[in-house]
């Protein structure tokens, strides 16, 4: 079964990027994009279940901001265990200090170049989600790139 990635992220060059580079990752992917934190939750709300592998979620947008995602999906039992990876150009210590305590799975800072995007995205890819059952530690949480 293909793995099902969702993006959350409200700048239109982002989304393209990020699906361009995983389209090249790997054909075994399907790519469900919203457009801001309210797109997210009522699409997920429309296609869960069956989870998607991975949320991809950026913090700074417009109507519902990551951190008001996050917290909502933590609460929502069906969204709970759900691996969420915050994707954003924010590399502030409070708001990764915010989405750790929260309960995102990883951080990364999004990458500036294309090729660095693809490994993002590859090392994400190949975590077993499965055996993944707790948060790392801090020190292990935000993946540079």
């Amino acid at each position: 079964m293909a793995q099902r990635f969702f993006l959350a992220d409200d700048d239109d060059d982002d989304r393209l990027l990020f699906e361009d580079a995983l389209r090249e990752l790997s054909m075994e992917t399907s790519l469900i994009m919203a457009t801001d934190g309210v797109d997210l939750m009522e699409k997920l709300e429309e296609t869960v279940p069956p989870p998607p592998s991975v949320i991809f979620l950026d913090i700074n947008m417009p109507r519902k901001n990551g951190f008001e995602c996050l917290m909502e999906m933590k609460q929502i039992e069906k969204f709970r265990d759900i691996p969420v990876v915050i994707f954003s150009t924010s590399n502030e210590d409070s708001t990764i200090d915010r989405t750790y305590r929260q309960g995102a799975s990883f951080y990364i800072h999004k990458p500036r170049s294309f090729e660095k995007l693809k490994s993002a995205i590859q090392q994400i890819i190949a975590i077993d989600w499965s055996l993944q059952t707790m948060q790392p530690s801090k020190e292990k949480y935000v993946l540079h790139f």
